[in-house]
């Protein structure tokens, strides 16, 4: 299988990209205001022991204090604090029965961020510290030696196995890595070497430094994906910065320098991601459907419990039954989905809804099929399989952000549901408050500011609703049509007499000249036209055909709810255009991109 990582460096932010068979699998992110955290170790101070959920939250110096859970205190290493290896677990680790018993608030304890804060939720932390390198991960605080489930040669393992008991310092642990596999002792004792002397440096600021403090920042992400990405799976690392080749050039010199002739310096005019079409790929990663080479599609939706894959046939027809075309579109969706995992970063709970298969064979072809792709992932993943309910759930180690949360922020309007009010709902809340304020005051008159689509129902056909609604109030109502406002927005622009209400309401008067843009013909006089100001409808004589230009117009008559006008000619001459519109004019005498109004209005 072939497979490349490509690195685009810029100012705000470094990506890099793991591409097997040509197609985008994984997605790495660093921005410069939002470094990880994950991996750093911290001398910490314990603010709040919580009893009842046998967890303790810790000052380590970020916005919001870490979460230490008791197993995570004195208990089982479940992950040697790795975020993309899997390791066979330590036995035999004391675990503690009581967090009151152990932590006290005010005391000082050195912690490993495990997983960074997400959302409103800070970062989880462990006692057991790990340190990563290249062949060996490094743990001063347990006595154990374990070795990556991704090595699956027997001898091979015996091998590495037998250097690590050999390596292992004392009252100390190690993990052996995937990379390690093949790798001679004196490699992995270099690589040991380094880690005691970054061990020694923690100590010692440790020592000198009071809580909260960062005892061990985790490196960036260009030596990252050097350290743990870059193996010789690898067919080639192409970087599009100069310093940063140098830099991880440098780098292999100590790691691996074998690998050296693998780096490549892009240099093109068209930048890496854009020229690998990668920048498509990642808005596409974004999309709830993801579409299957046969027509079939997945739609995912990531929710705060838990994400839902939904597996459809799509344009899929098939060839000849229809339990032969579920089966191929189930078995096509493993791969996608397994990648999707990936590429996204999902994690937690995991629910995929394959479509019903009537064979209990076909469930276990299908199940095969995802256990054999997920297999590709680093992040420990595990699948429970079929429920009762014909649904697969699974497991994925969560322990920095989803690729959407990443990119995306919620909608600040629909405070990310995806949907909000609609303009019946709106405008029936709009009346509401019309006819509450009208009770409560004795003004004479209402403005009021909606979105244009919902003021047009709260105004209605020729003005009947608006009307009515002054006929059941007993005041007179002015409704203003504003396309910058949000769909739901309903303002109240003043109250008061209505002669003060009506200077305010209407932008124009009989009489006055305006330089306006025809933007539509009328909608049921073809052969005028409409031209708005502050979302009020001037409807122009004889303007149908002049749609698209900005002409002079008389306003000759004004009404609530719109304005006529008739074009201005100049003596022997055709109709006078409107000089181009200089951007500074005040609201209300030139047609700006302020707002749409209500168009089609009639007194």
């Amino acid at each position: 299988m072939s497979k490349e990582i490509l690195v685009n460096v810029n100012r705000m932010e470094t990506r890099a990209a793991v591409l097997e068979e040509g197609r985008l699998v994984e997605l790495h992110i660093e921005r410069e205001n939002n470094q990880r955290v994950a991996g750093n170790i911290y001398k910490g101070r314990v603010m709040n022991v919580l009893p009842g959920m046998q967890a303790a939250f810790i000052d380590i110096g970020l916005e919001k204090n870490a979460f230490l859970y008791v197993d995570d205190l004195g208990g089982y290493l479940r992950h040697a604090g790795e975020e993309n290896e899997a390791v066979e677990p330590a036995k035999n680790l004391p675990r503690p029965h009581a967090i009151g018993e152990i932590l006290k608030e005010g005391q000082e304890i050195i912690v490993q961020v495990t997983k960074d804060p997400i959302g409103t939720k800070g970062a989880r932390v462990i006692t057991h510290l790990s340190i990563p390198g290249r062949f060996l991960v490094l743990m001063p605080t347990v006595e154990y030696t374990g070795i990556s489930r991704r090595i699956e040669d027997e001898q091979e393992r015996e091998r590495l196995k037998a250097l690590a008991r050999k390596l292992r310092p004392r009252h100390a642990g190690l993990i052996v890595r995937t990379a390690a596999e093949g790798e001679s002792e004196e490699e992995l004792a270099r690589d040991l070497r380094f880690l005691l002397r970054t061990w020694e440096k923690i100590k010692s600021r440790a020592r000198k430094l009071t809580a909260p403090a960062l005892l061990y920042k985790d490196y960036d992400l260009v030596y990252r994906v050097v350290r743990d990405i870059f193996t010789s799976e690898v067919d080639r690392l192409v970087i599009d910065s100069k310093a940063e080749y140098q830099k991880t050039l440098q780098l292999l010199k100590g790691l691996s320098p074998e690998l050296r002739s693998r780096v490549e310096l892009y240099e093109g005019e068209v930048p890496l991601f854009e020229a690998r079409g990668l920048e498509n790929e990642i808005e596409r990663a974004l999309r709830r459907k993801v579409w299957l080479p046969s027509g079939g599609y997945l739609v995912i939706d990531e929710t705060e419990a838990l994400t839902s894959i939904d597996v459809n046939t799509g344009k899929f027809t098939g060839t000849t039954d229809l339990a032969d075309t579920v089966l191929k579109t189930n078995l096509e969706a493993t791969a996608e989905i397994a990648r999707q995992l990936r590429l996204r970063n999902l994690g937690g709970i995991i629910v995929v809804d394959f479509i019903d298969m009537d064979s209990p064979e076909d469930e276990k072809k299908v199940l095969a099929r995802l256990v054999e792709q997920i297999g590709k992932d680093k992040t420990k993943t595990h699948i429970l399989g079929f429920t009762q309910l014909g649904l697969v759930e699974l497991t994925r180690k969560k322990t920095r952000q989803s690729l959407s949360s990443l990119l995306e922020r919620s909608c600040p309007y629909c405070d990310g549901t995806g949907r909000i009010f609609s303009e019946e709902t709106v405008g029936a809340r709009a009346e509401r408050e019309i006819r509450k304020l009208a009770r409560m005051s004795d003004v004479e008159a209402i403005l009021v500011a909606l979105h244009p689509s919902v003021a047009a129902l709260v105004i209605g056909t020729g003005g009947s609703n608006l009307k009515r609604l002054e006929e059941e109030t007993g005041k007179t109502i002015y409704i203003k049509g504003n396309d910058r406002l949000h769909m739901e927005d309903i303002r109240v622009l003043a109250a008061g007499t209505r002669a003060e209400v009506e200077a305010r309401a209407m932008p124009v008067h009989a009489g006055q000249i305006v330089d306006v843009e025809v933007e539509e013909p009328h909608v049921t006089n073809p052969q005028d036209g409409i031209a708005r100001l502050e979302g009020y409808v001037l409807n122009i004589e004889g303007a149908g055909k002049h749609v698209g230009k900005r002409l002079k117009v008389e306003v000759t008559k004004v009404f609530r709810t719109y304005a006529r006008g008739k074009m201005v000619q100049e003596e022997g001459g055709p109709v006078a255009p409107a000089p181009p519109d200089p951007g500074n004019g005040e609201a209300g005498t030139k047609l700006g991109d302020v707002a749409t109004g209500v168009a089609g209005i009639t007194a």
